[in-house]
């Protein structure tokens, strides 16, 4: 009788403990990985450009076998957020600079504009927010 019992309050206690840890787990993983979203150009023409996020997702990555000359975005209000002129085969764009929403981003390519989609789900205001909520102390 008294097995039973003790081996009860001990499967409560671990599901008390297990269920909240796996909960914030799981929580801190969807926030780290769901900052960015790209959706590439698999065009064949594109097959110049290579454009990915960095592992953290918050870095757009650009190489290309020609010259990048331009990179600008147009935001869901049709309005430009990025706006850079270059002379390089790779560059590294932070993207904490824009908004929340969808980007149409266009790269130039000398003769050629290569354009892809990239969509920010969380601002890095609302990701400091949501680990600010987990992580408080009691004073």
């Amino acid at each position: 009788m008294m097995y039973n019992k003790a081996i009860t309050q001990l499967k409560t206690r671990f599901t008390t403990l297990l269920i909240p840890s796996f909960l914030l787990t799981f929580h801190m993983g969807l926030a780290q990985n769901s900052y960015a979203k790209i959706e590439k150009n698999y065009n064949t023409s594109a097959s110049s450009l290579s454009h990915q996020l960095n592992t953290t997702k918050d870095t757009l990555l650009l190489k290309s076998t020609r010259k990048i000359t331009h990179i600008y975005s147009i935001n869901s209000d049709y309005k430009r957020e990025i706006d850079v002129y270059l002379d390089t085969n790779e560059y590294q764009l932070p993207l904490s600079g824009l908004s929340q929403g969808k980007h149409l981003l266009v790269v130039g390519e000398s003769p050629k504009k290569i354009v892809f989609v990239l969509r920010i789900r969380q601002t890095p205001e609302m990701i400091t927010l949501e680990k600010s909520k987990l992580s408080y102390l009691d004073d």
